[in-house]
């Protein structure tokens, strides 16, 4: 009875109770509203993040598209190699990390942190590739430790590939590692760090077609990094399809035609303006830059003095020398200052003022007429003759027939070359032109500079019968389907108003140049195919220093970079042109030993014409 009493008796229990339930109330209350806060109002917030703790987006590369010759034979491809990279979410003690990896790979653990610290400029999402082109042996290496490398993946990327090695190097160009310049140049957006892009040549210049779409793959992966399966996958679109006019057999034919000589030539097609061949030496490797040239690779290139990473048929500039003589023989009977029985006796110089102006046969040629002045290529023929014509008629003959500005190809870094006016002189030097200068010009020397396509397109409009091409280098584009983008499409962009019998003349003695007795040109004579052309002699200017002199009055032959480069023009078949050749060899004396015999090396393989046929008697003449 006293328990009972007592309890009944305690007036704050029902108080207690109630304050206690209340308190509970207000807990569980506050418990579901934080649990409403997080699964409704923050739910999707906390799912991305959570998503983000086990997903992965990595992006797929896109192959870029394949470039071929005109019969579709590989010139551009991809081949697949192994990179490392890591996702640097995923790594918690990057030095511990790279170590280890250096010791797999057996690379300069500094080399790895070079490329690691570059890769933390990228987005925090985009992996951070540290080797590239690995061995299979060691990527295999590499997966069987995967578990003491957290955060590391490997992946396969489309690498460029030059299976035709160093040839045509400088018209296909090559890739790189897009640069911060490179993004503030390109105006598409969709390039980021890392990424692959066109430096030089037919790479840059048809970057938007070779280019493709990057794909994307979405990947699980566990606390430690490593991938558990694959989510979700958009597969990459490989760039388009891409067919040049070049003949690779042609291509290869001409460069090995030139050994070790250093120069450009360039093949056309006198009736479109297709370019079969496009030559420079010599050349070099651009599959060395596509996974990153190594310092003493590009310091060889550059310091080469042969200039091995220049594109000089386009943007070396020489004296044209005596295939210029083409020019003033037409300007000349086109101005009707002198006719195809036009006659000088040339006794191997003559006297323009008080100057001598010599020919490069020193006992002269006797009585010659046009023919005789192209066969023999006859200096005093043609400055006698310019002093009649003079600098105005001779420089538009020169510009009408394509000399003297860029052509249009699609490549950039095309020189204009240099047709002197007298304009031209008063607004550089401030003084007036001079006869001399216009003998001088009239063989292709003084102030005259070409580069080998400008020759190549003179000579295919000399042998076409004026009309000069636009030079054409692209045959098509399609897509990785076959739907075609883009088709080659001829261009004429003068046609250029030659007397015909004038121009009947000319041809005449082109053709004396190649298939008579002492015609220049005999290093280029067939049995089969009758070739027209024209050789050349460039001298350098130079400045001998001590040395030299002493070097030079010992008896030494004169230092390469000061012998004369040898040219040659031509066109075949004579009756019925269809290829027109322009040949320059830097410092090779002389056109009609150095640089015919190349182009005729071209002619064979252009007209099929097998080793053992088409030889001829060598006359050992040696000329311009």
């Amino acid at each position: 009875m006293g328990l009972n009493a007592g309890w009944d008796s305690d007036p704050i229990h029902p108080r207690r109770l109630f304050l206690l339930s209340l308190a509970a109330l207000m807990v569980f209350a506050l418990l579901l509203a934080r649990l409403w806060y997080l699964q409704v109002i923050r739910g999707e917030d906390y799912r991305q993040l959570s998503e983000k703790n086990r997903v992965r987006y990595l992006s797929i590369p896109a192959a870029r598209g394949p470039v071929l010759d005109r019969y579709g034979r590989m010139l551009i491809d991809n081949r697949p190699a192994f990179a490392i990279a890591a996702l640097r979410q995923d790594v918690a003690d990057p030095q511990e990390l790279l170590a280890r990896l250096s010791s797999y790979l057996e690379q300069p653990v500094e080399k790895l942190l070079d490329r690691w610290k570059e890769g933390l400029k990228l987005p925090r999402y985009r992996p951070i590739r540290l080797a590239d082109d690995i061995p299979r042996d060691l990527v295999e290496r590499l997966q069987e430790h995967s578990v003491d490398l957290p955060g590391l993946f490997v992946e396969v990327r489309p690498v460029r590939s030059y299976p035709q090695g160093e040839m045509a190097a400088q018209l296909l160009g090559y890739v790189g590692e897009v640069t911060e310049q490179d993004l503030e140049e390109q105006s598409d957006e969709s390039y980021r760090p890392g990424d692959v892009i066109g430096k030089r040549g037919l790479e840059r210049v048809l970057e938007q077609d070779l280019r493709g779409t990057d794909g994307e793959r979405l990947l699980e992966v566990d606390v430690r990094g490593k991938q558990m399966r694959i989510l979700q996958t958009r597969e990459p679109r490989p760039g388009h399809r891409v067919f040049l006019t070049i003949d690779r057999d042609l291509q290869r034919a001409a460069e090995q035609a030139f050994g070790d000589e250093s120069g450009a030539a360039v093949v056309m097609d006198v009736r479109t303006g297709e370019i079969l061949a496009f030559v420079n030496r010599p050349s070099f490797d651009p599959a060395s830059f596509a996974t990153g040239i190594s310092l003493e690779d590009w310091n060889r290139l550059v310091k080469d003095p042969r200039r091995p990473l220049q594109n000089k048929a386009i943007g070396g500039m020489y004296p044209p020398g005596s295939t210029f003589k083409i020019v003033t023989a037409l300007a000349a009977l086109q101005a009707g200052v002198a006719s195809p029985r036009t006659t000088v006796d040339c006794e191997g110089e003559i006297q323009v003022g008080n100057r001598i102006f010599r020919c490069w046969k020193k006992k002269g040629h006797g009585r010659t007429d046009l023919k005789k002045a192209l066969r023999e290529s006859c200096d005093v023929w043609f400055y006698k003759v310019a002093l009649d014509l003079g600098i105005d008629r001779l420089s538009k003959m020169a510009f009408d027939l394509g000399l003297g500005k860029p052509t249009g190809l699609v490549l950039p870094g095309e020189k204009g070359g240099l047709i002197p006016t007298r304009e031209w002189k008063r607004s550089r030097f401030n003084q007036r032109w001079y006869d001399g200068e216009t003998v001088i010009a009239a063989i292709g020397q003084g102030y005259v500079l070409t580069t080998p396509l400008q020759l190549a397109v003179m000579t295919a409009a000399v042998a076409n019968g004026g009309a000069v091409l636009k030079p054409q280098l692209i045959y098509r584009i399609e897509t990785i389907e076959g739907e075609p983008i883009q088709l080659r499409q001829a261009e004429v962009v003068r046609q250029v108003r030659l007397d015909k019998n004038a121009l009947a003349e000319v041809k005449k003695g082109l053709v004396a140049v190649v298939n008579e007795p002492h015609g220049t040109g005999w290093a280029t004579k067939f049995r089969e195919v009758v070739v027209a052309g024209k050789t050349g002699t460039a001298q350098v200017v130079r400045r001998k220093s001590d040395e030299e002199e002493e070097l030079a009055q010992a008896g030494d032959e004169t230092p390469w970079r000061f012998r004369d480069h040898a040219l040659f023009v031509a066109y075949a078949p004579a009756d019925d042109p269809t290829v027109a050749v322009a040949v320059v060899v830097e410092h090779g004396r002389h056109g009609s030993t150095a640089a015919a015999p190349i182009a005729r090396a071209i002619f064979r393989t252009y007209f099929n014409i097998p080793e053992e046929d088409g030889e001829v008697e060598n006359p050992g003449y040696i000329g311009d």
